[in-house]
């Protein structure tokens, strides 16, 4: 039947009525809070391209989980800023680390919250890679999966629930879970960074997590605009044991995240990354934007893309506006 029989205004007379018959619902179960965690105590350092976010010791780290934890957020990410940092990412494999010490931290505190860990080498190493380097400067693929797996044996360890390599080394999943596996933490889940591109949205949190590379890019390892290649990562990952797996940054790749869910049946991440939440802040606070209102027009497309988890930098925001 067509006009005046339909009318497709009938269904968005009223704020009930659309509530009624969204297609999505965002809700606070999916949201993941990314956290930054320093050594030190009593440490709330501002991020400057991302305001409203610290660098956090693992004390103040514990005070904005337990926030997190009363608004009903389920789970955090964490990223660590070691006090030294090397070739050979050693401070990555610490029992003593600054992501092992915050993960039993939280655990002890706040037991029912999902702490998921970031296992990555870019954080830890002197030069900003994500992985080991060659002689020539290339980074070593193989050689990092040792590290990796150390590194992700040592989270579990520490207590963390989930785990997820963000490196883009090919085969890390794979080898981690065997690390897992084989240290008596089959129970612990992999997150996988499955899609992760090579992207300008990533600039706020290489100030953030203290992570620039210190020559070239990371282009030879994150990956470049390609759909198929996408899928072909998240069929590989999944393959190797990945329990959830993720394409990152998310609003300029929902088409990706539609492709995967459509293929795949697993749970689905996403990154609502630091620039996209950067860019819309700055605006806002120019008066040019309103920042809830393109904050839900933003996450409820991630939703409606087909995301079943979104990390983002407005969990806590997201989180009193549905309580």
């Amino acid at each position: 039947m067509a006009f005046p029989e339909t009318r497709m205004r009938r269904l968005r007379s009223s704020e009930n009525m659309r509530r009624l018959v969204r297609s999505y619902s965002l809700l606070v179960d999916d949201l993941v809070m990314p956290l930054f965690v320093r050594p030190g105590e009593g440490v709330r350092r501002p991020i400057e391209a991302m305001p409203g976010n610290f660098q956090l010791s693992a004390d103040e780290l514990v005070k904005d989980c337990r926030r997190l934890a009363s608004l009903g957020v389920p789970a955090v990410i964490l990223f660590g800023i070691p006090e030294r940092k090397d070739a050979r990412a050693s401070g990555a494999l610490s029992k003593s680390g600054v992501v092992q010490t915050a993960v039993r931290a939280v655990k002890d505190a706040l037991p029912e919250l999902v702490v998921i860990t970031d296992v990555c080498l870019c954080e830890y190493t002197d030069h900003g890679h994500c992985g080991l380097l060659t002689e020539a400067g290339e980074v070593d693929n193989d050689a990092t999966l040792e590290i990796l797996a150390e590194e992700a044996l040592s989270h579990a360890a520490a207590g963390a629930d989930v785990v997820a390599p963000s490196d883009m080394m090919d085969g890390r999943v794979g080898r981690i879970r065997r690390a897992l596996d084989e240290g008596g933490f089959k129970d612990i889940a992999i997150m996988a960074y499955s899609a992760k591109f090579a992207s300008a949205f990533y600039g706020p949190f290489r100030e953030a997590a203290e992570s620039a590379p210190q020559f070239g890019d990371r282009r030879s390892y994150q990956m470049d605009s390609n759909a198929r290649e996408a899928l072909r990562e998240v069929e590989l990952d999944v393959e190797e044991g990945a329990d959830i797996v993720m394409v990152k940054p998310a609003l300029a790749y929902l088409d990706i995240v539609r492709r995967v869910r459509d293929r795949f049946d697993v749970p689905l991440a996403v990154y609502n990354v630091s620039g996209e939440f950067s860019m819309v802040r700055a605006a806002a606070e120019r008066g040019w934007i309103d920042e809830e209102a393109v904050m839900w027009e933003s996450l409820s497309a991630m939703k409606r893309a087909g995301a079943d988890i979104i990390l983002t930098y407005w969990a806590a925001k997201v989180a009193e506006a549905l309580s």
